[in-house]
């Protein structure tokens, strides 16, 4: 087998969609007779803070492309994301604000270099070419595909079909992510399954503009925790590769049984032919699940963290849920009297992000005070009754509140 074949065979391993096999083969014999890498994108739009282990499905597919040399465009949609990818969506999604953008954006560059070489990726914000766009340059690029092209999008076709308002934004949206290709000339282009659309037009948009296309390559979509839908942070079935090792491992051990084999091939380091052991193990009831789920989570810890980090979030959980107890050692936070709104007194201990979703945590159910449920957004803790509480949020997080004399 030649190297071009290993190394082919090495890429394609787990995709769904490559467009065009025959096409990457060309391009690696390319670069390998000129020696020069393929550039490889990857676009996100930072609706969200944070990168989940759906969204690492694509940047560890990268991650071996660049073992084996290439190197990796990766965009951050801050021009994209205030128009809103209307992918999957049975409505018009609403545009993130430029303040919303920006702080979303800085969270990705701290995040994608868990995964990703640093020394074989470069970011880049498409606001840098896409803001320099006039008019006439997006008429002229408009002009390129046709509405009956976009109305092939199931989406788009659905709301059309049900007489579901479509803005013109956002037909925009695909040829601005395509625009993008056609600026870097892009080689290979790779996403999630939901992106086929997108990648298509790309393909379109390049070759109009006289470049080259790009291959497009899909891998698969990751379900959540849930086991039913996409993994999503608006769900709530998300694992991000940020959260604190706790968090990671017990939300792991809480996938369904049936995702346990495809968590394990989608998301670790672990050698597919151990992956086919455990299955083979667990169908024959020779290997509990309960404790395949338990290595998967030790992997995933390990992998964003370190072995040892791992050892100590498995020890927490089973304190917490073996047991059945608060863990011996919790973090204390000071309370300052400006604080004692039970939102507030969240947001100091690092358990919400802002006042609106400790609201919605609240709501949920998932807040207990000294192991009862507190559900009333507007509480005042009052330190003559609460010297020192313990605040629990989830089953997984938990704080001593000391409140200062």
């Amino acid at each position: 087998m030649s190297d071009i074949q290993k190394e082919l065979d090495h890429i394609l391993f787990e995709l769904v969609d490559c467009l065009t096999k025959e096409e990457l083969t060309d391009r690696l014999k390319k670069c390998h007779s000129e020696g020069k890498p393929l550039r490889l994108k990857l676009g996100a739009d930072p609706s969200a803070p944070d990168i989940h282990l759906g969204h690492a499905v694509p940047l560890r597919k990268l991650r071996t492309m660049q073992e084996l040399g290439h190197h990796v465009d990766f965009i951050i949609g801050d021009f994209t994301g205030m128009i809103g990818d209307p992918t999957g969506k049975n409505k018009t999604r609403p545009a993130l604000t430029p303040e919303q953008v920006q702080q979303n954006a800085r969270t990705y560059e701290d995040q994608v270099f868990k995964i990703l070489d640093p020394d074989k990726t470069t970011i880049h914000f498409n606001s840098k070419w896409n803001s320099q766009l006039n008019f006439s340059d997006v008429i002229r690029l408009a002009a390129k595909y046709t509405v009956a092209g976009m109305l092939e999008r199931n989406d788009y076709r659905k709301r059309y079909e049900n007489q579901q308002s479509i803005s013109l934004h956002e037909f925009l949206y695909p040829l601005a992510q395509a625009y993008d290709s056609v600026y870097l000339k892009s080689d290979v282009e790779i996403g999630g399954t939901d992106q086929l659309f997108n990648f298509v037009t790309t393909r379109t948009i390049m070759s109009r503009y006289g470049v080259e296309p790009e291959v497009v390559i899909t891998v698969p979509l990751l379900e959540g925790t849930d086991g039913v839908e996409k993994m999503s942070k608006s769900l709530g079935n998300y694992i991000g590769i940020n959260d604190a090792p706790e968090e990671i491992y017990g939300k792991t051990m809480s996938i369904p049984d049936k995702m346990i084999v495809r968590y394990f091939t989608l998301t670790t380091d672990v050698a597919p032919d151990e992956v086919r052991r455990l299955e083979r193990e667990m169908n024959e009831n020779q290997l509990n699940p309960r404790d395949a789920k338990a290595q998967l989570a030790r992997e995933l810890v390990t992998l964003y963290y370190s072995s040892a980090t791992a050892r100590d979030a498995e020890a927490h959980f089973e304190t917490v849920f073996r047991q059945k107890s608060i863990p011996d050692e919790i973090a204390v936070v000071s309370i300052p009297e400006e604080s004692y709104w039970i939102c507030a007194a969240m947001r100091e201990a690092g358990f919400a992000k802002s006042n609106g979703e400790a609201r919605r945590l609240l709501k949920q159910g998932a807040v207990k005070l000294n192991g009862e449920k507190v559900a009333n957004p507007d509480l005042e803790l009052t330190p003559a009754e609460h010297e020192e509480v313990v605040l629990q949020v989830g089953k997984r997080r938990f704080a001593k509140l000391h409140f200062p004399d």
